[in-house]
């Protein structure tokens, strides 16, 4: 058994996990400077928060961003950033991205609650899609599809920006599921502050499918984790959500401002390490 304590939004989380042995060496973190290393990844992100901070998002569409629930929340006081005033740079590196575009609306899992319990539940259900302004059509920019599992000892990659390289993503190929339960994936992928929300890969034929996304960072028997919520069918819910409008938030117009407000502190973007970091 695999037991981990994490704490995430500054709260203590505890669990135990059914472990398997990682089927390869993990490969180190790569970052992609030039368009050569980000080809095939020109897909995958920075989200910025009307500059208060930022996550990781992957094109699921070309209107569609996946990433994690708790991005759309001020962690200080657990109100909800709004949609329009957070900007999808595609493939931002060093100053430039492929594609900017502002957010429209977006639909968090119905189950996710921010200002919950930590528990499992919370992790699984972390999850969000944001529906650009307009669409992006580039032929360099490709969205990737989503799975809906991986296993126990699966290899699998990510993606991420995170603070010590928030001006271009790096690419880890090689990390492993470590183990699984009440949907929630253990992962030996390197991920650090900013990495919210950043999409993990299958790379089974030589095609990247995305089956997790990033939640929080833990430790479990000393080494650092990452955790993730097993995609099953939430994607397709919260698709069809966006279709039917359902739990769909939406700008807020106030009496005599027809201008978003702005997200005026700094956000839950960042995760909590375990060490207070």
């Amino acid at each position: 058994m695999l037991r981990f304590v994490v704490f995430t939004f500054g709260l203590l989380l505890a669990a135990s996990f059914a472990s398997a042995p990682a089927m390869a060496q993990d490969s180190g973190l790569k970052r992609l400077d030039t368009g050569e290393d980000s080809k095939g990844w020109e897909a995958v992100g920075r989200l910025d928060l009307a500059g208060k901070g930022f996550c990781t998002g992957a094109l699921i569409a070309p209107d569609l961003v996946l990433t994690a629930a708790h991005c759309l929340f001020d962690r200080r006081d657990g109100t909800q950033i709004e949609p329009t005033s957070i900007e999808f740079q595609a493939g931002m590196r060093n100053g430039r991205a492929e594609a900017y575009r502002q957010v429209r609306r977006a639909v968090m899992h119905p189950s996710y609650r921010f200002d919950g319990p930590v528990t499992a539940g919370r992790v699984r259900n972390d999850l969000a899609i944001l529906q650009l302004a307009h669409p992006i059509r580039n032929g360099s920019i490709e969205p990737f599809a989503v799975m809906r599992d991986a296993g126990a000892g699966d290899r699998v990659g990510v993606v991420s920006y995170a603070h010590d390289r928030a001006e271009a993503p790096s690419v880890q190929e090689i990390c492993s599921v470590m183990g699984r339960q009440q949907g929630v994936f253990v992962m030996s992928c390197d991920v650090d502050f900013g990495s919210s929300g950043a999409p993990v890969f299958t790379m089974a034929g030589g095609v990247p499918r995305i089956v997790s996304v990033i939640s929080a960072k833990a430790e479990a028997e000393g080494e650092k984790v990452a955790l993730g919520s097993q995609l099953d069918a939430s994607v397709d819910l919260l698709r069809t959500q966006l279709k039917s409008g359902v739990g769909v938030i939406r700008p807020t117009v106030t009496r005599g401002n027809t201008a978003p407000q702005k997200n005026r502190a700094n956000i839950g973007a960042k995760f909590v390490s375990v060490d207070g970091g």
